[in-house]
């Protein structure tokens, strides 16, 4: 890493503006313990700058410039929309795409396990693929959407659930039993990772022990709880660590860092208005390979682009030419070197913390990024004043893949995938560089102007 970076990261670090937009991540990172709960904290900073709820059922009738609005899907997946000055079939669109779930447990109907002693723990299933070891022996909650019964059969009402204090616990077995335990375990996901949820006195309280406690946080009656979406979160708030509070630990680093880089970015436009219309685009369910409704492999997003395209009076020829002149960064975070792992990577692109945005390539066609694509982003960061880096797979060991290629199967878009580099992605704490981050919110400012 050149010299001249190396003190440009330190500056970053010392900055005031950039101290607060640190603070303004970890902030959003613990208001955000699930999808739910990251939509509806992103929405309500759309909301504050301007950007108007539209409801998808009701019919688009302008797409002026300058118009900025938003529509979700499902509770869990946002997509903001900033109108630029000239029409999609002219200019197209900048888009940057993310996704806002994170590998976790799910809580089970008929969650409560009553067990010897009184001890309640609940029956969970796993969501994605998480580092089962690292959510063992640390304070976790409870976070999600409950459904309750509204006007008809048709239209319940949604509430989101965030129990804002430490509930659960899974604990490990004491070494004494399990003298091989460091030697690595394998994990049953049906035996060895259920929570505890408390202590009991009898077997009436442990049928309603979940129900009492959502019925509690929400105040609604027992009755009316129809339906839960819950998971597990750590309790832990996200916070800086390191010698210069240079490091970043929290949970769901993947991909909540980037899903507000982009609201950053998309927001500090948000007073002005490009030629180019501006996409936010936050999904859901990645890291379950993103066939759902609200996920990237959905059409949804490729109906909303024709509707605005049909909005400002164009054809789907004009849908299709604005495709060809659009731009998307597929936002999902990368692979950083470990200091205790070198083995691990690729000998020639294997990118540091700190060490700016991480471009992404496979030869397999695992992301989107190509030599065209690569080249326009790497551009972008230059003239951002932000290092890039590359990152490819060591080819001995077998990568993951993200949302830019699933995306580009539907909508067949010039894009680019990166991410900020991190280490112990899909562990229950990550850990990310409080300069990359900066870094991407000036990259991705400048990719919307």
């Amino acid at each position: 890493m050149h010299v001249w970076y190396i003190r440009r990261r330190m500056f970053l670090l010392t900055t005031t503006n950039n101290k607060t937009m640190i603070q303004r991540l970890l902030s959003f990172l613990d208001a955000s313990p699930v999808n739910f709960l990251a939509v509806k904290a992103i929405t309500e900073q759309l909301k504050a700058a301007g950007f108007k709820h539209m409801d998808a059922a009701s019919p688009l009738v302008s797409a002026m410039p300058g118009d900025k609005f938003f529509v979700t899907k499902n509770d869990s997946s946002v997509f903001a929309f900033h109108i630029g000055k000239e029409k999609l079939s002219d200019a197209g669109f900048r888009m940057i795409c993310a996704h806002c779930d994170s590998p976790t447990f799910r809580i089970k109907p008929n969650a409560e396990m009553l067990c010897e002693g009184g001890i309640v723990k609940l029956n969970t299933e796993v969501y994605g693929g998480p580092i089962m070891s690292t959510w063992f022996d640390r304070p976790l909650t409870l976070a999600g959407r409950v459904i309750v019964r509204g006007k008809d059969a048709m239209n319940p009402v949604t509430k989101l659930l965030h129990v804002r204090r430490p509930l659960l616990q899974i604990s490990n077995l004491a070494i004494h039993f399990n003298r091989q335990v460091n030697d690595g375990v394998a994990l049953s996901r049906q035996k060895d990772v259920l929570p505890i949820l408390g202590i009991i006195s009898n077997e009436l309280e442990c049928n309603n022990l979940l129900i009492n406690i959502i019925r509690e946080e929400l105040n609604v009656n027992a009755d009316d709880i129809l339906d839960f979406d819950l998971y597990l979160a750590d309790a832990t708030p996200a916070c800086t660590f390191g010698v210069h509070n240079e490091l970043i630990s929290s949970g769901r680093i993947d991909d909540l860092s980037m899903c507000y880089a982009g609201l950053e970015a998309l927001l500090a436009n948000a007073g002005t208005t490009a030629n180019a219309t501006q996409v936010l685009a936050i999904f859901d369910n990645e890291e379950t390979g993103s066939q759902t409704k609200q996920g990237a492999g959905s059409p949804f997003l490729a109906s909303m682009l024709q509707r605005i395209a049909l909005a400002q009076g164009d054809t789907m020829e004009g849908f299709y030419q604005a495709v060809e002149h659009a731009f998307m960064i597929s936002a999902d975070n990368a692979h950083a070197w470990h200091p205790n792992y070198p083995e691990k990577y690729d000998p020639t692109n294997h990118p540091h913390l700190g060490g700016g945005p991480v471009i992404k390539f496979n030869a397999a066609q695992k992301y989107a990024s190509d030599a065209v694509s690569a080249a326009v982003f790497a551009e972008i960061c230059r003239e951002a004043g932000v290092p890039c880096q590359r990152f490819v797979n060591h080819s001995d060991v077998a990568g993951g893949s993200t949302l830019g290629n699933i995306l580009a199967s539907s909508i067949p878009l010039r894009g680019v995938d990166m991410g900020n580099a991190m280490l112990a992605m899909h562990s229950c704490r990550e850990t990310a560089s409080v300069a990359d981050h900066i870094y991407c919110v000036k990259a991705f400012t400048q990719f919307y102007k």
